[in-house]
């Protein structure tokens, strides 16, 4: 069977289509994304522009038609930060669905944070033991642990990248940014973290510490794992020494040289060094000197939910 996941994110809208059979892994059949930004075009009063939602809106009729024409039977639509956090969320949603017909499920923060961790589990199996998986979305930072396939700890802190350039570095939309504005951000981001910390460092050290989405993966190349086209198979690794020694040479950073680093894209260049001072946060503060690059997230792990409720399944 043919499923679509529609994500509206806070970065980007992906629509991701999947083929489902019986006993194996879902396979990704097509895929089709743009770049919103949701979380960069937050007003004063915290509501999403007028300009954002009607982009949100030409994003979703694009992705039903490509998901008709693809053959999908079925399609899960959901949103997370940008949309969850919005003042005008409801009326936004509301607009969405008038206009296109599309009903999208706005996912709380915790259970974003569950199923990635759900995603990651099926991905490494249970030899993981207790796992840690962290995700840096675009509004969004999501924790989860466990020794099981839920997670028995799942945390969703507002850290995303994009939220954290938008409020923190706004002045500084081209680079460098000053000293100061990194030293603060980076004790704001630190503080935050640890103050939910102990729920997770009391489940024990994990037996596997995994990072999944855009920003763990662009950090992980800078400093060294292999290219995307050299397949999902390979191992990929983030080291939080090498990353220590890439966050200061990255602050002296203009947009257009971080947009020449391998893996980070122009579109995401302005958030790597917010997405750099949380990864560098949750390292640290969790002790963890490795992190392991997982290809699956969110996304997938909306399928693997939605199936294992299907008859496919048996």
């Amino acid at each position: 069977m043919r499923l679509g996941v529609l994500d509206i994110g806070s970065n980007t809208g992906h629509l991701l289509i999947f083929d489902a059979h019986a006993g194996a892994a879902p396979m990704p059949a097509s895929s089709y994304k743009e770049v919103l930004r949701l979380a960069e075009q937050i007003d004063a009063d915290g509501a999403m522009a007028e300009a954002a939602t009607h982009a949100l809106v030409a994003f979703v009729e694009n992705a039903l038609r490509l998901a008709e024409d693809k053959g999908c039977e079925q399609i899960h639509a959901f949103a997370t930060s940008a949309v969850r956090d919005a003042a005008n969320s409801d009326d936004v949603l509301a607009y969405i669905r008038k206009e296109t017909g599309a009903e999208i499920d706005v996912l709380p923060g915790e259970h974003e944070a569950r199923l990635t961790f759900l995603a990651v589990r099926r991905w490494f199996g249970w030899s993981s033991g207790q796992l840690a998986v962290f995700d840096i979305g675009g509004g969004s930072l999501e924790i989860a642990c466990g020794a099981d396939e839920a997670p028995s700890v799942a945390q969703s802190l507002p850290l995303g990248a994009g939220r954290l350039t938008r409020t923190c570095f706004a002045g500084y939309a081209g680079g460098p940014v000053p000293p100061g504005a990194v030293r603060e951000t980076r004790r704001m981001i630190r503080a935050r973290i640890a103050d939910g910390a102990g729920e997770i460092l009391r489940a024990g050290p994990p037996d596997h510490a995994v990072a999944t989405s855009k920003t763990f993966r662009s950090l992980a190349r800078i400093c060294g794992a292999a290219p995307l086209a050299d397949g999902p198979y390979v191992r990929r690794l983030l080291s939080a020494e090498e990353l220590d020694e890439w966050l200061p040479r990255l602050a002296t950073m203009t947009r257009g040289e971080i947009s020449v680093l391998p893996g980070v894209s122009v579109d995401r260049a302005h958030q790597i060094l917010a997405g750099a001072l949380v990864a560098s946060a949750v390292m640290d503060i969790f002790e963890i000197p490795t992190l392991e690059i997982c290809p699956w997230a969110l996304r997938e792990g909306v399928v693997l939910e939605r199936l294992d409720k299907m008859s496919i399944w048996g």
